[in-house]
């Protein structure tokens, strides 16, 4: 079985056909989030920092690191990316010890995160653009990496899925001329918006099947990108995820945790509740009410997205005993509640040893 392994300094992950979902999260990435691109260009990282502690608390395998900041001051990302890739792997492999993915589109930031990443990152990522070709593989070969590869060359997407397998096809072959091997390969087949292509979703699985068989590579994806543009999003990416799995796809870059309630929704409610009628006790806090009326949390905790891919381990036998389904949906404990419960515990032991 192809087995694709990646490391952090005491963590080992691995990508497999017979192995537990990958989770890569997407969420320390400045692309579209204006607020984090401001704070790492003043040199703040708070939320970088709260990003890769939510992230692995919601049960992420791997952590995606993005440092695609195009600065105001310096509009520059060849000498602006590497320092700051730099800075943001040493800062959160001090503060989580999952593995993480290299992700960039600037060569040099490549480089700089390999070389301050412990263990064996992934490195994301390869085109089949000869340009990249020539400078991405013999990095994946220097430092002996796997390496996400996109399945889009010079002529840029294309909607033929056979065309983006024929891509997949040559990367994977003109890796093994460097010695690298199909199972450092993980392949992103690229799923296009199912709003926009009604066969997206059929074209990826049809897609996954193929790597898997014909190239014996693991698989990717932005899971995200299945949903754009449509409501309920979250709905479309728990059905997707799964599906994936069954037809042979082995990790996804996507966010593991649910976004807290914002105060604004909560006001919003409380407001729609008093329009009904109904009285709220003075001592309930904002907390309890998200948790009353189905709002969700103001605290991080694992998405919907999360939930479906623990039943699909569980379902298709990748947990064992459903071990991580019972302590992803065990509720955890109140405060002061395990000291109350290793008392009581110590004293039935000690009431059997009298």
């Amino acid at each position: 079985m192809t087995r694709t392994i990646v490391e952090s300094k005491t963590k080992t992950a691995v990508i497999g056909f017979d192995e537990p979902f990958c989770v890569i999260g997407e969420r320390i990435n400045p692309t579209g989030r204006k607020k984090l691109a401001a704070e790492l260009e003043a040199g703040d990282y708070s939320t970088v920092e709260s990003d890769a502690i939510a992230q692995a608390a919601a049960g992420a395998t791997v952590l995606d690191i993005n440092a695609g900041v195009v600065y105001n001051s310096n509009p520059n990302p060849n000498e602006t990316e590497p320092p700051l890739m730099t800075a943001i792997v040493e800062l959160v492999q001090g503060l989580v010890d999952l593995p993480l993915c290299i992700d960039s589109s600037v060569p040099a930031a490549l480089e700089a995160g390999l070389q301050a990443a412990h263990g064996r990152p992934l490195l994301n990522s390869v085109t089949g653009e000869e340009e990249r070709l020539e400078y991405v593989l013999p990095l994946v070969k220097k430092y002996n990496v796997p390496v996400v590869a996109i399945s889009n060359d010079d002529t840029g997407i294309s909607e033929d899925p056979d065309v983006r397998f024929a891509v997949a096809k040559k990367i994977v072959e003109r890796a093994a001329d460097f010695g690298i091997p199909a199972h450092d390969i993980v392949v992103d087949p690229l799923v296009m918006p199912i709003g926009a292509m009604g066969t997206a979703g059929q074209q990826v699985f049809t897609l996954v099947r193929r790597l898997r068989e014909e190239l014996g590579v693991n698989t990717t994806c932005g899971a995200s990108n299945i949903s754009f543009g449509l409501p309920n999003r979250h709905g479309i990416n728990n059905a997707f995820l799964p599906m994936a799995m069954g037809a042979g796809m082995t990790s996804a870059i996507m966010n593991p945790i649910a976004l807290p309630v914002k105060q604004a929704e909560i006001e919003a409610k409380k407001v729609e509740i008093a329009a009904a009628g109904l009285i709220l006790p003075e001592d309930m806090d904002d907390e309890t009410f998200c948790q009353l009326f189905g709002l969700g949390s103001m605290k991080p905790r694992a998405g919907k997205e999360m939930e479906a891919i623990h039943a699909a381990n569980f379902l298709t036998n990748n947990d064992p005993h459903g071990g991580n389904w019972i302590k992803f949906n065990k509720a955890p404990p109140k405060p002061g509640e395990e000291v109350r419960t290793g008392g009581r515990a110590g004293s039935r032991s000690r009431r059997r040893r009298a």
